[in-house]
């Protein structure tokens, strides 16, 4: 089969290609709506290394995507049924591992081709099926919201029992879902919500209580505490974390940095803390987010996530995307694609 996959070759500059896919024992995809996150913008922003670049690019973007069945040669789907595709694609199972942290595994947009193209042909235990009645939009950044629920995952595995507070840091996309994840998941738990804008703090109604990291009363205390921020804030945020926490409590690190961060080990070994890090999703996250669709309560808390919602029929519409996006302050961007 031929298929014309847009690929960024250079930071903001995107090419049709068509290639020929081996479609045996696949499932065919078209892709609906495309969800823009960070690390696409990092790529075609080009505020990757130079080295990295050369060695990613030409590559197609986005790895957040909802689509409908157009074919399956493997009798798993039925045409039509409306679907979420796992980025991460494993090539060997490990039994201590996971699959989203082998080595070997491909990552779509991130080395392979990601979703931007006409249809995304994919093994059939790399797509999930959503409830039909799912929003779209919503559905689209189901990848997104697998990466929150990985992350909780991992802190159930690691972290004790005393969970009567737990904090998160950052008034983001990604502090958002981990906050109502936490609040779905844990509501015995007091979520507490840390980040240095009001505006966006205000968003997240459904926390116990919300605090501007430069003004936290100093009895505050948590027993856990999530890193959701990333970059060159991730300092202190991690740091505020390990100046509040209990001890022997547990820190989730889930913000991306493209530089090492400093913090305060002493206070690390002083209070016995377990710092964790999480980073993309399984299989059994997807499924497991799913679930959590069925949560009247936790959809209409998504609805927030929602930022703007762009049709895309051509490359300039693309760009266009792309842009308007570096200007929102919360929420995703969407690609409605025509293509």
């Amino acid at each position: 089969m031929i298929n014309t996959v847009c690929r960024l070759v250079s930071p903001k500059l995107f090419e049709e290609i068509y290639i020929e896919v081996d479609i045996k024992d696949k499932v065919i995809i078209r892709p609906s709506y495309l969800s823009i996150c960070r690390a696409d913008q990092r790529y075609y922003q080009g505020k990757r290394s130079a080295s990295v670049l050369s060695k990613k690019l030409p590559m197609a973007l986005t790895h957040e995507a909802t689509g409908v069945v157009v074919k399956d040669l493997t009798g798993h789907f039925n045409v039509g049924d409306k679907v979420v595709v796992i980025p991460n694609t494993p090539v060997e199972k490990d039994d201590i591992i996971s699959e989203n942290y082998l080595s070997s595994s491909k990552f779509s947009s991130s080395g392979s081709d990601g979703f931007m193209e006409d249809y995304i042909v994919v093994n059939p235990d790399r797509v999930v099926k959503v409830p039909d009645d799912l929003n779209p939009e919503i559905a689209s950044f189901t990848e997104f919201i697998s990466v929150a629920v990985h992350g909780i995952r991992r802190f159930n595995r690691y972290a004790h029992k005393r969970r009567d507070t737990i904090g998160v840091w950052g008034d983001g996309n990604l502090g958002y879902v981990v906050a109502l994840v936490l609040k779905i998941a844990m509501p015995q738990s007091k979520i507490y919500v840390f980040g240095p804008h009001l505006d966006k703090l205000n968003l997240f109604t459904f926390a116990d209580k919300r605090f501007l990291v430069d003004d936290v009363p100093e009895d505050v205390r948590i027993d856990h505490g999530f890193e959701c921020v990333g970059g060159q804030g991730s300092q202190s945020a991690i740091n505020q974390i390990i100046d509040l926490i209990n001890p022997e409590g547990t820190i989730l690190l889930m913000g991306v940095s493209e530089y090492p961060i400093p913090i305060n080990t002493r206070d690390v070994l002083s209070k016995g803390l377990s710092v964790i890090g999480a980073s993309r999703s399984g299989r059994d996250d997807f499924l497991k987010t799913v679930e959590l669709y069925g949560n009247t309560r936790f959809l209409s808390y998504l609805e927030s996530i929602i930022g703007e919602v762009i049709t895309v029929r051509s490359l300039e519409d693309i760009h266009y995307a792309f842009n308007r996006d570096t200007n929102l302050r919360f929420g995703k961007t969407i690609m409605k694609w025509e293509k």
